[in-house]
């Protein structure tokens, strides 16, 4: 890997330009969550109901007690033997937050279409331990646009983060976080949801990537030029890794 490199005096001050940069997309970051947070709420008033660990649970029972949800929509479609690897990279950040967020009034949990059954054993082959819950007998997945029906796929386009888009008929599931309010009455308020890129920021390692000379090294080929799910890297070829060394 070819690089410029320069004096310590010439390098501080290429840091300090950054540096400045770094400082007003800061609060250009900022200024855009406040936005997030004065954005208008709508009521969902439609009765879900979810299967988890312990049986049906409405979409009240996700909040747990708590008045603030957040819902990760992982790509895990009813007829797949197991999750999506993007929505496993994601989700290897789940555990140990879980208990800053409840410290701040706020539950997050998984939501996928598969039975319930197939989510348990996987997620007990990663290891994970947060609240997950399938939509598979509900339209959630469906009414927040990270699932598509055959109707749908048919015409190759479908709505997905805000826009149509041209799709593939094999993807009938896509990643998205939504956000939910619940306040003193039991009523329940759709708040925000972020598709595409708009997850990045949620994934801890992407933002380690991020500082380093390679970057996320996915040039041309995107994550799944090297991404595995935890459990598989043992098993990927050392040439490829070697390769990448380089």
């Amino acid at each position: 890997m070819q690089h410029n490199v320069v004096s310590h005096q010439a390098w501080l001050d290429a840091r300090k330009n950054l540096l400045a940069a770094e400082k007003a997309f800061t609060r250009e970051r900022d200024r855009i969550s406040q936005q997030r947070r004065d954005l208008p709420w709508e009521q969902v008033t439609t009765e879900y109901v979810f299967d988890g660990p312990r049986g049906p649970r409405s979409l009240s029972d996700l909040f747990d007690g708590r008045s603030q949800l957040v819902v990760y929509h992982f790509m895990f479609a009813p007829n797949w033997d197991e999750g999506c690897q993007s929505c496993s990279f994601w989700a290897d950040n789940f555990n140990p937050i879980g208990v800053h967020l409840n410290h701040r009034d706020v539950t997050m949990v998984a939501i996928s279409r598969a039975p319930y059954e197939k989510l348990a054993a996987y997620e007990g082959r990663m290891g994970w331990s947060f609240p997950w819950f399938s939509s598979n007998r509900n339209t959630f997945n469906y009414d927040y646009f990270v699932s598509y029906r055959d109707q749908d796929l048919a015409k190759g386009r479908v709505v997905y983060n805000y826009a149509d888009v041209d799709f593939d008929p094999d993807d009938t599931d896509m990643p998205g976080i939504s956000v939910f309010y619940r306040d003193d009455t039991g009523r329940i308020f759709h708040t925000y949801s972020t598709y595409g890129r708009g997850i990045d920021m949620m994934n801890t390692a992407y933002n380690y990537l991020d500082l380093v000379p390679k970057g996320r090294d996915e040039d041309g080929g995107g994550m799944s030029q090297w991404l595995r799910r935890h459990d598989e890297y043992d098993s990927q070829p050392a040439a490829q890794d070697a390769a990448r060394a380089r």
